[in-house]
């Protein structure tokens, strides 16, 4: 199964990081926040991976085209022209899809569509981190049968909050300073969800779509109880790397037992 990780926006409420490299790439306990993702996702077996790239996106490609020998230990032999890592390497398939500087989150998985073919794909953003159980939202969305689940959190924030019944979605507002049932990402998605989305580059995922999936009752809702945080100020990443400085990476799913 494809997972797409939206990694084009500019960060611009963190420019103390993002004037020289995307906000994905940000650093959390001494690894991009990118990894910390990609990382939870393999964990649970998905590791074919769809990064939609925009703002300083060639950042992303180079962290990963030197990933092996700058993150391992490796041996150099100048005879052969060789390199052998010392150490085992995530084995997973990434493929860097270029969509655009200015092309809106719903336009950027759209241009994935070929990508994807007619298969069930899951999507997030390259800025949440959370110790969500990936295989128990799949086994969600396959229980209720509809086009698209969202992982809902109880929080009090700007996000966009859903009314929920059910495990339904009923609507869904964008930036309503309230308490409520947050879109947390950790999106699940049928191919039908393509329809959904614009061929230009102004569709934006948390309007129109996922407003439109849940007026049509086809956006379900799968509510996150454990940990989970959006990096989306500068405050945001220091934060989370104090929770690191104090043994509570609590995103590492791939660490617990």
């Amino acid at each position: 199964m494809k997972v797409i990780i939206l990694c084009g926006g500019k960060g611009l409420r963190m420019h103390e990081l993002t004037e020289d490299m995307p906000k994905p790439l940000a650093s959390v306990c001494g690894r991009p926040m990118l990894w910390h993702i990609m990382k939870a996702y393999k964990h649970y077996g998905f590791d074919d991976f769809i990064l939609l790239l925009g703002y300083k996106g060639e950042k992303i490609k180079e962290y990963f085209m030197d990933y092996a020998w700058k993150q391992h230990s490796f041996t150099l032999d100048t005879r052969e022209g060789t390199i052998r890592l010392l150490e085992d390497c995530e084995d997973w398939r990434v493929t860097f899809l270029d969509t655009g500087s200015d092309t809106m989150t719903g336009s950027r998985i759209k241009r994935a569509k070929e990508l994807v073919g007619d298969e069930t794909f899951m999507v997030t953003y390259g800025d949440g981190l959370s110790d969500i159980n990936l295989h128990k939202l799949l086994a969600y969305h396959r229980e209720k049968g509809r086009i698209a689940t969202v992982t809902g959190i109880d929080k009090k924030t700007q996000y966009g909050t859903l009314l929920v019944e059910d495990g339904i979605a009923t609507s869904f507002r964008e930036k309503q300073s309230s308490s409520g049932i947050i879109n947390g990402g950790f999106f699940v998605f049928e191919p039908a969800f393509f329809d959904y989305l614009t061929d230009d580059t102004t569709s934006v995922l948390e309007q129109e779509p996922l407003r439109q999936l849940a007026q049509d009752g086809q956006l379900a809702v799968y509510q996150h109880e454990g940990f989970w945080t959006a990096c989306d100020t500068y405050n945001d990443i220091v934060q989370v790397n104090k929770l690191c400085g104090e043994g509570k990476s609590l995103w590492k799913v791939w660490e617990k037992k």
